[in-house]
């Protein structure tokens, strides 16, 4: 008969395999349930999207005839980008640098072809650009009419006639090329900051410091639909160029997405600190763009309804924004130092300071040949060429006798579908008009 006494007990062996065990294995045990876990949360994901949106991916034959060519696009062949034709360089420096290619590379002074010396060679490069020459502008047309400030000016697409609202409440239509006043719109209650004409239908958008946001039917001149959501004055509102939606921005310091026939309210663009002061649509990413008295701006993925970037460069309020109309960037105006800033999209890279004008900006407007303006809180006005920030003409608002000094500021401006005129409103109450000098 055999006995077990004499045998040592297991739990020491057990105990010295395990941790033997353990530290072989423990390296690999943590890759190991990472891609475990990354595994079963996409097939966990795919089988949800499969379940809860299978049925809509795509929409119904009928639904999708109705559509038509419209959404967001990317930019078109015809749109010049800021960058060369070859790979994108990150390098802001490079990026302005290859915007005009005229001017011929100096050989460098360094013997040898170090780092230092094509940094300094590309810097000699990046000021020599050669500004496109531009007509001097002169004004050619003042227009009164108005009882307060005026705060909105929009020329409508066929580029007959133009709008304007102020602080007397009223929308004013003008004949574009005589400058007589055609129609008196009355609904508001306080000062109209902001005016859309829609290119696709009959209709003006305006809003206000009384929180309204009106769509004014041009065939029966008058309001057919309001737009209830904001909880302060509204101060911008723009429409996309391809969408049935309208964005306005405001005092309570958010934009929001409007479906200009259902007035509902798509979404709340949340996240700026102050009051939104402008806010841009265009047909590309970023397709909503705000500008805000926090001093940042803001672009929007507008099918999320939240935040691409915050550009932060700016010192004060950002009061106006500009898009230009073929290259794929835009501008930004604000009150302090190096107070108007150009913007690469989509990623809103800073491209350069348009420097010299030193005012708060409360307004800007680009056309198509590059001619940028920006007008000052102070009457101060600047017209500079967009492609090197080169300014190329100054002028003074002259406020109309019987105005105070100080009523010499620019609320407002817009070029005209040509862009050979441009209309701006101030704090005399008036409307002004200027034009390309012929040469």
């Amino acid at each position: 008969m055999t006995t077990t006494a004499g045998l040592p007990t297991l739990d020491p062996l057990f105990k010295r395999n395990a941790k033997r065990t353990w530290d072989a294995f423990a390296s690999e045990l943590d890759d190991f349930g990472a891609k475990e876990e990354e595994t079963s949360s996409r097939l966990r994901l795919a089988v949800k999207i499969r379940d809860e949106y299978k049925d809509y991916k795509a929409l119904p034959s009928t639904l999708l005839a109705q559509q038509g060519p419209v959404g967001p696009a990317r930019p078109k062949e015809s749109r010049k980008m800021i960058t060369a034709g070859g790979e994108a360089d990150p390098s802001t420096s490079r990026m302005i640098a290859t915007i005009d290619k005229t001017p011929v590379q100096q050989p460098s002074t360094f013997s040898s072809s170090t780092k230092l010396s094509q940094a300094l060679a590309l810097h000699k490069q990046t000021h020599t650009i050669k500004p496109t020459y531009h007509p001097p502008w002169k004004l050619m047309r003042v227009i009164s009419g108005h009882l307060g400030w005026v705060r909105s000016v929009a020329v409508e697409p066929g580029n007959k006639w133009f709008a304007t609202g102020a602080g007397d409440r009223v929308i004013k239509i003008w004949d574009l090329a005589s400058g007589e006043l055609k129609l008196s719109l009355t609904g508001h209650i306080s000062t109209v900051r902001g005016l859309a004409v829609s290119s696709r239908h009959p209709y003006l958008f305006s809003c206000g410091e009384d929180k309204m946001v009106k769509c004014w039917d041009l065939e029966a001149n008058k309001v057919i639909r309001h737009y209830h959501g904001h909880l302060s004055g509204v101060y911008a509102l723009s429409l996309h160029p391809t969408l049935d939606i309208l964005v306005t921005a405001g005092r309570d310091a958010s934009a929001r997405v409007w479906d200009m026939r259902t007035k509902a309210q798509i979404h709340v663009l949340s996240g700026h600190t102050a009051t939104v002061a402008d806010v841009k649509c265009q047909d590309s990413d970023p397709q909503v763009i705000t500008g805000s008295m926090d001093s940042t701006i803001r672009l929007w993925d507008l099918a999320a309804g939240k935040t691409m970037t915050t550009l932060t460069h700016h010192k004060k309020s950002v009061r106006s924004l500009a898009i230009h109309p073929t290259e794929y960037s835009f501008a930004s105006g604000s009150a302090g130092g190096n107070n108007i800033k150009k913007w690469k999209c989509p990623e809103g890279a800073f491209v350069f300071n348009f420097s010299g004008h030193n005012s708060i900006i409360n307004t800007l407007s680009v056309n198509a040949e590059g001619v940028f303006f920006s007008g000052g809180d102070n009457g101060t006005l600047t017209f500079w060429d967009y492609n090197t920030g080169t300014p190329f003409q100054n002028l003074e608002d002259i406020p109309q006798p019987g105005s105070l000094e100080a009523e010499a500021g620019v609320f407002c401006s817009t070029f005209d579908q040509t862009g050979t005129r441009l209309i701006t409103g101030g704090a005399d109450k008036t409307i002004k008009v200027y034009a390309e000098q012929a040469q």
